[in-house]
């Protein structure tokens, strides 16, 4: 027999166990929830060793004050209001006395236009990221500075806070009118995450590039990479690093930093900025709003890709803008140069050290190639045609010269939608190789979409998942992404390639959530998720077993909720709405004549009544729902009147509202009004359900009617049939996938239990010849807990099984990720 479990979605099951709906787990040895049946003589599909890797964005201070280990904050003064509108010169440091940033002729070179003119008997002081500079009792940081003086003069260079010195005074003489570098080296005496950096001189100097860095890289490397960060990507073991980005690859200026440019800082990132000596890498304002140094270049990358074992995977620009810019660069010199640079990309990583480009890297430090097989051109172009013309020029390209560099297309932004459909139809007619695809969604949409690869053409491109998470950073999350992942897993034949992103995130610079790995200036610590993709990481396999499962009985009821009106960055007007059920009934009318006092605001902005019509005000604000009904409603229509006022986008009208993190809304005009899309949210993450191409005048009136009927909608624009969808697609909690290793035989069964009670088990192996002891690594927390610097709530917890036959009954715990490795008899 089977006990029936009801599947309402995560927080609907939890609710169901409380009120006692759901039985107590049952202890009879018969007695099962689910099963799981292995076919071992069955040949699954062959997993690469490259499957899971980590994609690296400056994001979030990403690089400058995260993974590169730089400790000096705008070290070569070219902060800009460029990158931001707060940025001077002198941003993070503080003067006392006389000192001002100059460019002019004197500078230490043309890519680095500004330094720093000190008057005599000055100082200045550098606050570090953070809360300060973070040095450790007993450990050495290197120190080091260009400068140049008219007279001879010293140096000293100090580290303090606020309780004293952290560390010796050292000085260093100033002997030469020209632009020298100057070391030492300081010892910490005592430990501080406040620390500061202080140059002063008793005569006037010229100073650029101050820099402090910690003895104790990664690897010990100088220049190199903050050490606890880079050993937690080097602990996932991924297959490969996909840098740079990301919207830093297509967005901004395509042209080079020099004269002829004008020295543009808002560039896409162009590899060829970011090698050589450090004090020659031009700085370039980051898309994400802040300064990048290119300290962390793609030598950098290239290196680091190499010391754990990773394939490099670099991302390049396509002359196509995205990330909101969405423009084709028309200029057929610029291109050809873009196509060239690429070539050239290929000959700094695989040419011989006698080449022009492999004598560069050469000179840098590694004159053996770095055996370079993927390049990945364009990332989430969201104009398909125009992308995809570019496109074929770079892969013509490449291929002549270099018929063994595989050429990676993507499909846009999004998991679906015209873009998506059009990109991807242009990827299979053009025979590309792999298509990237990228998608943020709701926690549920991953639970929902474990089949989402299981109809791809086998004989098409192949997927690179470049950019994927669930919303949030709790254990739920990493469990709908495992949930997700046995999916990727079961589909290795086509899913190639797949890592989350972003890879990191410092506490005091978050331009973006989720991310992988927290970090400040003195610790880090892994994610909820980071766990999941670890303990995926270390224990693929290499192929496929192929094995089915059972499913949770589930009871779809329909979408009911009450209705809403909202903008996005937009002012509008609504009016006559009328809600009225299936028979006609009305449940809801206003023509606001009478006041708002059937509507509660819970979002942002200003809404008032204004010549009869209920009105936002605010075209800043985001996100400004009010809402009138009762959550119970369903099986209804929901009409209203919508007039754009001002701004970028359209209109939100919602239903299925239950609360402020759970509703439906229909968004007409989005995406800086270019596209219409219904949108679920699920606690606060959504997804997108349906999409078009369109967009909204301003001043015009728009008749909105919504239908909803069980779990399907119908939308009508102005009285014609805009889309439907039904949304009737199980938010399946337990998930599985078999896998072997080959190197030691041993099958890997790994269970996905993404629900609040206990999942019994009934494991037929099918004949499989195996041992009676499981080495078991098991995730397991409460849905909501979360990691942090000083709590670790989310950890892996390893034991041994001894119950394992081949049939078996295995109970993984509730909100539980396990993974049995079960060795041959």
């Amino acid at each position: 027999m089977s006990r029936t479990r009801w599947r309402l979605g995560l927080s609907a099951t939890a609710l169901l166990v409380a009120a006692g709906t759901i039985p107590a787990p049952a202890h009879a040895e018969d007695v099962t929830d689910y099963a799981i049946t292995v076919d071992p003589a069955a040949r699954g599909a062959r997993i690469d060793d490259t499957m899971y890797g980590v994609f690296f964005e400056d994001i979030n201070r990403a690089a400058d004050g995260g993974l590169y280990a730089e400790l000096v904050q705008n070290r070569s003064f070219e902060y800009s209001t460029a990158d931001n509108s707060s940025y001077i010169p002198l941003t993070s440091w503080t003067v006392d006395g006389t000192a001002q940033v100059v460019n002019d002729g004197g500078r230490l070179n043309e890519r680095n236009r500004n330094y720093l003119s000190l008057g005599a008997g000055s100082s200045v002081t550098n606050a570090g990221y953070n809360t300060g500079i973070h040095v450790e009792a007993g450990k050495k940081y290197d120190f080091s500075v260009w400068a140049r003086a008219d007279s001879r003069t010293a140096l000293t260079v100090s580290l303090q806070d606020t309780d004293g010195s952290l560390a010796t005074a050292r000085t260093v003489a100033v002997t030469r009118n020209g632009w020298t570098q100057y070391r030492l080296t300081l010892t910490a005496t005592r430990p501080s995450s406040n620390g500061r950096l202080t140059v002063s001189s008793p005569g006037a100097a010229a100073l650029d590039m101050v820099s402090l860095f910690p003895r104790d890289t990664y690897r010990g490397e100088p220049n190199g990479l903050r050490k606890d960060l880079a050993e937690k990507i080097a602990a996932l073991h991924p297959g490969f690093v996909r840098f740079p980005g990301g919207c830093l690859v297509n967005t901004g200026s395509m042209n080079d930093y020099s004269e002829a440019s004008g020295y543009q800082r808002k560039r896409s990132y162009q590899w060829k900025d970011t090698t050589g000596p450090v004090e020659t890498r031009a700085t370039n304002a980051n898309f994400w709003g802040y300064n990048q140094s290119y300290g962390l270049g793609y030598y950098e990358y290239f290196r680091l890709s190499e010391d754990i074992g990773a394939m490099p995977l670099p991302v390049v620009p396509a002359l196509v803008t995205g990330c909101g810019q969405n423009q084709a660069v028309v200029d057929e010199a610029l291109l050809q140069r873009h196509i060239q640079d690429t070539l050239d990309l290929i000959e700094f990583a695989n040419g011989p050290a006698s080449s022009p480009w492999g004598k560069v890297r050469a000179r840098m430090g590694h004159p053996k190639p770095f055996h370079l097989t993927h390049i990945e051109v364009g990332n989430e172009e969201n104009l398909p045609n125009e992308f995809f013309a570019r496109f074929k020029e770079f892969r013509a390209a490449i291929q002549a010269k270099y018929p063994d560099i595989q050429v990676i297309s993507n499909s846009g932004p999004d998991d679906s939608g015209t873009t998506f459909d059009t990109a991807w139809q242009l990827n299979r007619d053009a025979k590309v190789d792999m298509v990237d695809e990228h998608y943020y969604n709701s926690p549920q949409w991953f639970l929902q979409n474990n089949d989402r690869y299981d109809s791809y053409d086998r004989g098409g491109p192949k997927v690179f998942l470049g950019e994927y998470a669930s919303q949030g950073n709790t254990f739920k999350n990493g469990l709908t992404e495992a949930a997700f992942m046995t999916g990727l897993e079961r589909n290795a034949d086509v899913v190639k390639l797949a890592s989350y992103a972003p890879l990191f995130a410092n506490e005091d610079y978050v331009q973006w959530r989720p991310d992988l790995i927290w970090f400040n200036n003195h610790a880090s610590w892994n994610s909820a998720n980071y766990e999941v993709q670890k303990l995926f990481m270390n224990n693929v396999g290499d192929r496929v077993v192929p094995s089915t499962a059972t499913g949770t009985p589930s009871l779809l009821a329909p979408i009911s909720g009450a209705v809403g009106l909202s903008t996005w960055a937009t002012t509008a007007a609504y009016d006559d709405v009328r809600v009225t059920d299936a028979d006609g009934r009305t449940l809801l009318t206003d023509d606001f004549s009478s006041g708002t006092s059937q509507w509660t605001h819970t979002g942002g902005g200003s809404w008032s009544v204004q010549d009869g019509q209920y009105v936002q005000t605010d075209v800043n604000a985001e996100n400004t729902m009010v809402s009138a009904g009762d959550p119970s409603w369903h099986d209804y229509d929901l009409r209203v009147k919508a007039v754009k006022k001002s701004g970028k986008e359209g209109f939100l009208v919602a239903f299925g509202v239950k609360d402020t993190g759970n509703f439906y809304w229909w968004n007409i005009g989005g995406w800086n009004n270019t596209q219409t899309a219904v949108e679920q949210a699920v606690d606060g993450g959504k997804s997108t359900l349906i999409s078009k191409a369109g967009s909204v005048e301003t001043g015009r009136a728009y008749d909105i009617d919504i239908k909803v009927r069980g779990r399907q909608v119908t939308l009508y624009l102005d009285g014609q049939e805009w889309g439907s969808f039904t949304d009737d697609k199980p938010a399946e909690p337990f998930r599985q996938v078999v896998t072997r290793d080959q190197k030691t035989g041993e099958l890997i069964v790994k269970v996905v239990n993404a629900q609040d009670s206990a999942a019994r088990t009934a494991i037929d192996l099918g004949g499989a010849k195996v041992a009676s002891r499981a080495r078991v690594t098991t995730l397991a927390a409460a849905p909501d807990a979360v990691n942090s610097e000083t709590s670790t709530a989310v950890a892996p917890v390893r034991s041994t099984f001894d119950g394992v036959a081949g049939k078996f009954t295995y109970t993984f715990p509730a909100n539980s990720v396990t993974f049995l490795r079960i060795g041959r008899k």
